[in-house]
């Protein structure tokens, strides 16, 4: 499932292109992607000029001139894709979603698996749901004395933790599996176990991680795909995720595959062993 990386790098592909193009019509092809009444959702989104793309946890986020937003969850396999060619000449295989532009382009919501969701909010409704999302990682406010205090009220695996969307947004296990490795802290380990010192590596390492899949335009495992079409090169420079029996790049133990909370997750019992958590 596409992760903060890859949410950023399709919103500000798009943000490069949308701002200032109007909606002009919505054609919805696969009405299980929409949340609530299709004619609803066409008439929340139709007409409206696009200020901006952005970002909220695993979310694209588009703002238009009324402060309505649509807000998009990929799922496991959506994709955008943009193009100013006739009808017949768009490559999209799985179309959900085509959003007809004033200029005569277009911008297609392709999901193969449709497990991905549009929601048109008004922007009341869309500030409460906002509220319900976990802080930034990345945002100037998220310290690690902010994960720290984050950690210290749960028990849960501090994996899981990761991945709960309503303690910090935007992590998926991915991220949270190369952060982990990079602090040095097992994935199993309590949270509230976590000390200080501990808090301050992960969060050094998750921002460290997801700074730099940023940079090089997320992750592709099966189907991300950025706002060019183009896959992400991450995958490449994963030291943990993925590299079950394979030598760890820091200690040359063979990295173990450990499953919990229903997910995989990746370590090496060497480096990550538990006693650097506090």
């Amino acid at each position: 499932m596409p992760e903060l990386p890859e949410a950023e790098t399709i919103a500000r592909g798009l943000n490069a292109i949308l701002p200032g193009r109007v909606v002009r019509g919505v054609e919805v092809v696969r009405e299980d992607v929409v949340r609530g009444p299709v004619r609803c959702f066409a008439r929340a989104v139709a007409g409206r000029e696009f200020r901006g793309v952005g970002r909220r946890g695993k979310n694209v986020v588009f703002t238009f001139g009324d402060s309505t937003r649509l807000v998009v969850n990929l799922g496991m396999s959506g994709r955008f894709m943009t193009g100013t060619e006739a009808h017949e000449d768009r490559t999209s295989t799985h179309p959900a979603v085509v959003f007809h532009l004033d200029d005569g382009g277009w911008m297609i919501y392709d999901d193969v698996r449709r497990f991905g969701r549009l929601a048109a909010l008004p922007g009341s409704e869309w500030a409460a749901w906002s509220r319900r999302l976990g802080p930034e990682p990345l945002a100037r406010g998220f310290t690690a004395a902010r994960l720290h205090r984050i950690l210290a009220r749960s028990r849960s695996p501090v994996r899981s933790l990761l991945l709960d969307q309503r303690r910090v947004a935007g992590v998926g296990n991915i991220y949270a599996v190369e952060a982990l490795w990079f602090a040095r802290i097992d994935p199993r380990t309590p949270a509230n176990a976590i000390g200080a010192t501990a808090a301050a590596r992960l969060h050094r390492a998750l921002r460290r991680v997801l700074r730099s899949a940023i940079r090089a335009g997320g992750t592709t495992l099966r189907n991300y795909r950025d706002a060019n079409g183009d896959e992400g090169r991450f995958g490449r420079a994963l030291h943990a995720y993925g590299r079950e029996g394979e030598p760890c790049t820091r200690c040359r133990t063979p990295i173990e595959r450990i499953v919990f909370g229903g997910r995989s997750a990746f370590v090496c019992p060497h480096c990550q062993d538990g006693s650097a958590d506090r």
